[in-house]
């Protein structure tokens, strides 16, 4: 097996852990997979809270669209605050804010106050925070990891990512909710936070790009400059177009029915929603280690495309599940998938976009990709009392499926499988 050599001269065999010998990758690294593995925790307890207070999908429906609202409103001007002020103080604040909603969260529910409008509440404040830590993190990234090792850096992040949020913290959330309640489950996610502030606080300070003072007008241009960066990249816009239908399709399908589905077609509860949503993170922790292994194909961006539409088909497999092993293993098939195409595409982002525009075209990847996602959680319910919820899980997978594979036949999608692609040393 190849050896891999980093800047300081030690030798790995493992690609994978090649970007954690660098000091502020590593604390970047251990802050994440804590606020992550919180963040597990927290997918299970705000799922069956919701479904507490009100056994509806209208109820899970509602809190998606207060979730995701606020991060289209504002993630364009977290990607232009993220290009002008330092990325790691803008991610603190983020940090400090989501971590404040969720500590007030857990005294709303130990005290026995919470009501569904809290949830609702929380997660407006939620998504507006993240809003702004999304695009500050994607364009910290290569500015302290060396261009031949984004490869095992977004792989190690697809490693820990599905690990902590979809493998350890639905297990440690099912456990727990069944344990000690969901108050608890939110005051873990509120502390897994404050220990992400602590390590970006010890990261190296990066100075930001000089710029104007901020006016609307500065903001207005600069939001321009790198939405006319987007409209030149054929390869760009495509997927981020291709992405925003796709994700209208069956997003707020997975988020709201599965684990109404779990509860009252399957029989289980709150440790089944964990057992589905851990068997994705298994999947994606395994194709994370071979894509960080062996690095990534020659035709990067046809292998996105096939890789994104096939884990978009394996939604279907949700809709024909019987039993709580069938689910888990859609849930496999769909987080394994998008785990290999995500380094991909994070990959080919950070090689072939500018890092002084980074943050701005990252903003308007979150932007396009998620502006039709309210209307998703908004209009779930309503067709899975129309279709029923088995019915509208199949045709979101099949028909999402269908419209991710078509994008890549675009006049110049697949421009982009002929920039060299990074592999292991």
């Amino acid at each position: 097996m190849t050896k891999v050599l980093d800047e300081e001269g030690h030798t790995s065999r493992i690609h994978l852990l090649a970007p954690l010998r660098i000091r502020d990758f590593r604390l970047l690294w251990t802050g994440m997979t804590l606020s992550l593995l919180g963040d597990g925790v927290l997918l299970v307890a705000l799922a069956w809270q919701a479904y507490q207070l009100s056994n509806r999908p209208a109820a899970m429906s509602l809190v998606g669209v207060a979730l995701t609202v606020p991060q289209v409103v504002l993630v364009l001007f977290g990607g232009v605050i993220s290009d002008r002020l330092e990325r790691r103080k803008v991610m603190l604040v983020a940090d400090v804010v989501r971590g404040a909603a969720l500590a007030l969260l857990a005294w709303l529910t130990f005290s026995g106050a919470l009501a569904l409008w809290h949830l609702v509440a929380f997660a407006a404040v939620y998504g507006a925070a993240s809003a702004f830590f999304m695009p500050a993190f994607e364009a910290l990234v290569p500015s302290i990891v060396p261009e031949e090792r984004l490869v095992e850096a977004n792989a190690l992040d697809q490693f820990v990512r599905p690990a902590a949020l979809w493998l350890l913290g639905p297990a440690l959330g099912g456990v727990l909710i069944g344990w000690a309640g969901t108050g608890w489950a939110f005051a873990i996610d509120a502390a897994s936070f404050a220990i992400s502030a602590c390590c970006l606080l010890r990261l190296a300070r990066i100075a930001p790009v000089e710029a104007e003072p901020m006016t609307v007008r500065a903001a207005i241009l600069e939001m321009r400059e790198g939405l006319s960066f987007v409209r030149r990249e054929p390869w760009l816009w495509a997927t981020l177009v291709a992405a925003s239908l796709t994700y209208l399709l069956f997003l707020g399908p997975t988020e709201v029915l599965l684990p109404y589905l779990v509860k009252n077609e399957l029989g289980g509860d709150a440790h089944d929603v964990g057992l589905v949503l851990a068997a994705g993170g298994v999947a994606a922790v395994a194709a994370a280690l071979l894509i960080g292994q062996t690095g990534l194909p020659r035709r990067k961006m046809t292998f996105t495309y096939v890789v994104w539409a096939l884990a978009t088909l394996g939604v279907a497999g949700y809709g024909i599940a019987e039993s709580r092993w069938q689910a888990m293993c859609a849930g496999a098939l769909i987080a394994g998938f998008e785990a290999l195409g995500a380094v991909a595409w994070m990959t080919t982002k950070q090689r072939l976009i500018p890092g002084s525009l980074m943050g701005r075209v990252s903003s308007f990847d979150w932007f396009i990709s998620i502006a039709l996602v309210p209307v998703s959680y908004a209009v779930t319910a309503p067709l899975a009392d129309l279709f029923g919820v088995r019915e509208t899980l199949i045709g979101a997978g099949v028909l999402g499926a269908l419209v991710t594979f078509g994008f890549l036949f675009l006049p110049g999608v697949r421009d982009a499988d002929r920039e060299p692609v990074p592999v292991p040393a």
